[in-house]
């Protein structure tokens, strides 16, 4: 048995955000519909395509899903999302914001068909608050939350992150909402309405930095480049290697005694690196000890050593070597499926539970391959049914 059996989830939702959170549900065992506009979801229309020339972001995203096309601006598109919802768990979407209650399709309305609905909505702002409404995407939410302006070094400009980190941890925090709301229904047998918003779930991952801002023990830096965002924590940097970079990190000052050991530098000795307070003052001598160390090896020699130490440390890896990486695959986050098509990469889970498998994703369909299916064995329509909605553009 999986999580989510028996769990039926519409996702209206698109790009990232949503459909990570639709993903995840999928992988615990969900039967999730993805719901597209006519045209599709715009991540269908990106240049970056596999081999087959199918859109890579959105066969990671909608792989395990059920497709089909919607026109929810039209009234009897309308009818037909409400008539799903009537028998699903959960609603999640990412749509404008607005749009939803627009169409007649917010909680409220869609609650009074099915009271144990748990709809998920996933915005920029959330519902409330002076930017409540604008539109957002991960990059204009990591230029507002301050993501921009702590990433990259002092005297560079602000830099977006390189993954989009907004849109995966807005979705996660999704999920954990949808979860707690289905864990209260069984108490209550009510549904209720889910809130994300993107800035709200981006800004406690600046915890580290907000510390360096209010403290009075270091002296602040919006961008601390590859240290510790709030400066507290020395070493802590990315340093350069024979052959390219390694992370290095010393959280403790046992940590630091270790390192020392490792690199038997009598220069170590400084009494103005005895403890953290005072390297953390001293943060570039400290940086320059332990590259003059790292400079002269090679960084996967290094990161063998500092693990049989127990230092904190990871070799600073490239795409092409996470793709690889013989971890990442034997934990399967990222999947190579083999079907009677061929073999496609997708997404797998970071969620492991003991007494419920990963459900094995299918290949990402086409817009709309399992509307007729959906539609005859969820609404139990006729193919003449079927017929008119498809000549009216509603499907």
């Amino acid at each position: 048995m999986t999580a989510l059996e028996g769990v039926k989830v519409i996702c209206v939702g698109q790009f990232y955000f949503a459909p990570y959170c639709s993903m995840l549900m999928a992988r615990l065992g969900a039967d999730v519909i993805k719901v597209e506009a006519p045209e599709g979801d715009p991540y269908r229309r990106l240049p970056t395509v596999d081999h087959d020339g199918f859109p890579i972001q959105f066969r990671f995203l909608n792989s395990g899903k059920r497709a089909i096309r919607l026109d929810l601006k039209q009234p009897a598109g309308q009818e037909i999302l409400r008539n799903l919802v009537r028998t699903a768990d959960v609603l999640v979407q990412n749509l404008s914001p607005g749009a939803m209650d627009r169409r007649g399709l917010g909680y409220e309305q869609l609650s009074a068909i099915n009271p144990g609905l748990i709809m998920a909505s996933g915005t920029g702002f959330g519902s409330f608050g002076p930017y409540a409404g604008e539109p957002a995407m991960d990059l204009t939410i990591q230029a507002r939350s301050a993501i921009m302006s702590t990433t990259g070094f002092a005297d560079g400009a602000p830099v977006r992150t390189g993954p989009s980190v907004v849109d995966f941890v807005a979705g996660t925090h999704m999920l954990g909402g949808v979860l707690a709301a289905l864990f209260q229904r069984t108490r209550t047998g009510r549904g209720q309405h889910v809130e994300v918003a993107l800035q709200d779930a981006i800004v406690p991952s600046l915890t580290s930095n907000i510390a360096g801002l209010l403290s009075s023990a270091t002296e602040s830096h919006e961008r601390t480049g590859n240290r510790h965002g709030g400066l507290a924590v020395a070493p802590y940097n990315a340093y350069r290697t024979n052959d390219g970079w390694i992370a290095v990190l010393c959280p403790t000052d046992a940590h630091w005694r270790r390192l020392c050991e490792l690199m038997g530098d009598p220069a170590t000795d400084d009494p103005r690196f005895a403890d953290m307070s005072s390297r953390c003052a001293h943060m570039d001598d400290v940086d320059a000890v332990v590259e003059n160390w790292t400079r002269a090896r090679p960084k996967d020699l290094l990161a063998r050593m500092l693990v049989e130490a127990r230092i904190p440390s990871a070799p600073v890896v490239t795409l092409p070597e996470l793709l690889e990486d013989p971890h990442v695959r034997e934990r399967g986050v990222l999947r190579t499926v083999t079907d009677e098509q061929g073999s496609f990469m997708t997404l797998g889970s970071p969620l492991f539970l003991s007494d419920s498998p990963m459900v094995e994703p299918w290949r990402a369909r086409e817009v709309g391959a399992d509307t007729d299916e959906v539609l005859t064995a969820e609404l139990g329509m006729s193919v003449d049914d079927i017929a008119k909605l498809r000549e009216a553009g509603v499907i």
